[in-house]
């Protein structure tokens, strides 16, 4: 009896080691091998990247996604109502329309940073993507890749802003503004505001297709993701 209970205390003490979880988590299970969970999750994020990032690079896919459209920051809220106020509301829309063409055109830079951070995932970090939230996923790619896709972001809305003519707009716009009597002089960082919308745009896109292939069996297009995804259910 003492020998079982003895028995009975090693084995519970060796089962909370962080060694034995370690192999635990390590072995394949329901006949899925390691090397499938990781390319599975691979699979899910190049679908999601291709399918709903393509989406956000063609014209109007951020002006015309209310999921992801750019909005005005909020210090500029009073300058489209004052400018609205004063019969011009079609030139607010039209500097409304170029921000989000910024972004779209900064979009078609992110696909190869997404591939390689893609393509660094290893099983563990697929095992603890595959068995996290809705959209563990996205995190993951969101730590690998948010700091370069800043960086590359940047310099291209900016190029962007002169390209689409945004910056003559809104400069036309704020110096319009300006002139509004009792008015206080405004002049934010478009081009830094717009990068960070555009990043959450692409990250907000992902994460859909992400939780439709955690939760609808229709989206699980290939055998490789039935297989992998049936371990979540």
């Amino acid at each position: 009896m003492i020998r079982i209970a003895l028995t009975f205390l090693f084995v519970f003490n060796l089962s909370s080691c962080a060694e034995l979880q370690q192999v635990v988590n390590q072995l394949p299970q329901g006949g899925v091998s390691q090397t499938e969970i990781a390319a599975g999750l691979r699979q899910a994020l190049d679908f999601g990247i291709d399918k709903q990032v393509t989406k956000l690079t063609q014209t109007d896919g951020f002006y015309k996604n209310e999921l992801v459209k750019i909005l005005l920051p909020e210090e500029l809220h009073k300058v489209d109502k004052a400018l609205r106020d004063i019969g011009l509301g079609k030139l607010a829309d039209e500097g409304l329309k170029l921000l989000n063409r910024a972004a779209e055109d900064a979009v078609k830079e992110a696909t190869p940073i997404f591939v390689d951070a893609v393509k660094d995932i290893t099983f563990a970090d697929a095992k603890n993507i595959l068995l996290g939230d809705d959209d563990a996923a996205t995190q993951y790619l969101t730590s690998k890749t948010q700091n370069a896709l800043y960086d590359k972001f940047h310099p291209v809305i900016n190029n962007s802003f002169k390209k689409v003519g945004a910056d003559d707009i809104w400069t036309n716009l704020i110096n319009k503004y300006n002139t509004i009597p009792f008015t206080a002089n405004v002049n934010p960082d478009l081009t830094d505001y717009v990068t960070g919308e555009a990043l959450k745009g692409v990250y907000t896109m992902i994460a859909i297709e992400e939780k439709e292939i955690r939760h609808q069996l229709a989206s699980r297009t290939t055998d490789l993701l039935r297989k992998v995804f049936a371990l979540q259910d």
